[in-house]
């Protein structure tokens, strides 16, 4: 194998690994739905106030995939 083959493979295995993360996050979104739902279910009315802490979990672990997309982008395109 030569040198620039090499180089290709090594990319794509890190771009590869950069993007687990993003597994784990499309697994909390779905925990934290989970779990307000439940909240809302048992105590409706304080639904207004678990709704915005879960979209705001929501766009936090959303922001963790976005930051692995770009980790492997940049492993792909710059290095």
């Amino acid at each position: 194998m030569d040198f620039e083959a090499a180089q290709i493979l090594g990319k794509l295995i890190g771009a590869g690994l950069a993007m687990i993360g993003a597994i784990g996050a499309g697994a909390g979104i779905g925990i934290v739905t989970s779990g307000a739902v439940q909240a809302m279910g048992r105590n409706p009315d304080a639904t207004g106030t678990i709704q915005t802490n879960m979209i705001l979990g929501i766009a936090f672990a959303e922001a963790v995939a976005i930051y692995c997309l770009v980790v492997a982008l940049l492993i792909l395109f710059v290095f």
